[in-house]
């Protein structure tokens, strides 16, 4: 049942400001990186075939995803231990600096393959200290019954960045190659300003008496004693690191579909716009039931719609299948985020997020890594019918493995606990002669 009593995210100026820096960073993310991989497919295309060229997209996922994995466990502790609005607005003030590098570059010319490694490294850096920063923060911006709704919320600030933000950039791209980076530079400012508006919040210190290096296993070791928050990660590192086609859509774009950067930015767009629609309505309508199985349903969705679109040659049926696995993906990580964030204590959010971010990092950068190497080896078109095969026997194989999501059917941990308990076996009384110890 809904809780008449939790008050909307919105009525909260925190939450507003949080809110806007979210929507901000993510319009000038997506609008800086779908350009930095058309830049990076057509230099490479001026030397390279088709396969060649996809395995250098490959490598730009893989730059991305590096300091990430190595950085994990530092920024995790780093967002329990530091002030998170701190760690945010660096972060967002250095990713300015990074977008305006890019303009510069373009601008007069100099932009090369590996400047733009060199560009997705420092982002993957920088993205490593913000992500888990931003997510631990959220919980502490509303009531506990209102966060359902807010990360609904937020989820709309993130999908509508990936719907605009490419949007823009390929007209953006078309009228001057710089611009879509100098419009990524004001957002990226404008989002570290919001941030500075964000007053103090209340938040749970981490214990004393335990070193940095203990804190940190603490907070990894959560993760695997806790199976539901441990099989939620899994199945989404897994299912979107096999299914993942984002990083081949200029593959797509130029070659196959032959659509040019309009029709990029529409294949990029087009995910984000069924992940917006979903949120949207879970910030009216959050799911509140059997939460666990339609996961997994949406999963087994998302890879199916996959395979459907790695066939396709037709400019709108792809754009469709690309919407309905937006769709679908959005539902995972709506259940996937709510999961954890209302089953990890607050002191330990920080390194847990952390955690969940280099999951979701390895699923996208990384997953963009394998999608390029793999279209190397078999094609792009048999790398994402694949990819959404495995996707769809990674979700039957979890389901398995990981009973507790099926089982899970709310987010409340309290009220799966009494549900579990109302679903007990009642125990024999004792026969005569016995005694209860």
């Amino acid at each position: 049942m809904d809780n008449p009593a939790a008050p909307h995210p919105f009525t909260i100026a925190n939450y507003r400001a949080y809110w806007l820096t979210r929507l901000a960073s993510m319009l000038a993310l997506y609008c800086m990186m779908l350009i930095v991989g058309w830049q990076a497919y057509n230099i490479a295309r001026e030397t390279m075939d088709i396969a060649s060229s996809s395995a250098r997209l490959g490598m730009i996922g893989l730059l991305q995803f590096a300091p990430l994995f190595v950085l994990t466990p530092l920024v995790g502790w780093i967002a329990d231990r530091m002030d998170r609005r701190f760690v945010a607005r660096t972060v967002l003030l250095c990713q300015a600096g990074i977008a305006a590098t890019l303009a510069w570059t373009t601008a007069n010319d100099l932009i090369s393959l590996p400047i733009l490694y060199m560009i997705a490294a420092l982002l993957g850096t920088a993205r490593a200290f913000l992500g888990p920063s931003l997510s631990a923060l959220a919980p502490n911006l509303v009531p506990k019954a209102s966060l359902p709704t807010a990360i609904a919320l937020s989820s709309i600030a993130w999908q509508s960045g990936m719907l605009v933000g490419p949007a823009m950039a390929g007209p953006l791209y078309a009228i001057r190659p710089d611009l879509p980076y100098i419009v990524s530079a004001c957002l990226y400012t404008l989002a570290a300003v919001a941030m500075m508006t964000v007053g103090e919040v209340p938040r749970t210190i981490m214990a004393k008496g335990k070193g940095p290096i203990a804190q940190i296993i603490d907070g990894m070791a959560y993760v695997g004693q806790n199976k539901l928050v441990l099989g939620v990660i899994t199945l989404d590192l897994f299912a979107v690191f096999l299914a993942g086609s984002t990083a081949l859509l200029p593959v797509f774009a130029r070659d196959i579909l032959k659509v040019g950067e309009q029709g990029l930015s529409l294949l990029a767009s087009a995910p984000a716009a069924g992940a917006a629609l979903v949120a949207l309505v879970f910030s009216f309508r959050p799911i509140r039931t059997n939460v666990g199985n339609k996961m997994l349903a949406s999963v087994f969705l998302f890879g199916l719609v996959t395979i459907v679109f790695g066939f396709s040659k037709i400019l709108i049926v792809s754009m469709a299948c690309l919407f309905v696995a937006g769709a679908a993906d959005m539902f995972s990580v709506y259940v996937r985020q709510s999961l954890i964030q209302l089953n990890t204590p607050d002191d330990k959010r920080g390194r847990v997020s952390a955690v969940s971010l280099l999951t979701v990092s390895a699923s996208n950068e990384l997953g963009d890594a394998f999608s390029g190497m793999l279209a190397w080896l078999i094609g792009p078109v048999a790398a994402v019918v694949a990819g959404g095969g495995g996707a769809i026997v990674i979700t039957a194989l979890w389901a398995r493995l990981f009973p507790q999501i099926g089982a899970a059917r709310s987010f409340d941990p309290a009220e799966e606990e009494a549900h579990s308990q109302s679903h007990a076996p009642e125990q024999p009384a004792p026969s005569a002669g016995e005694t209860i110890s």
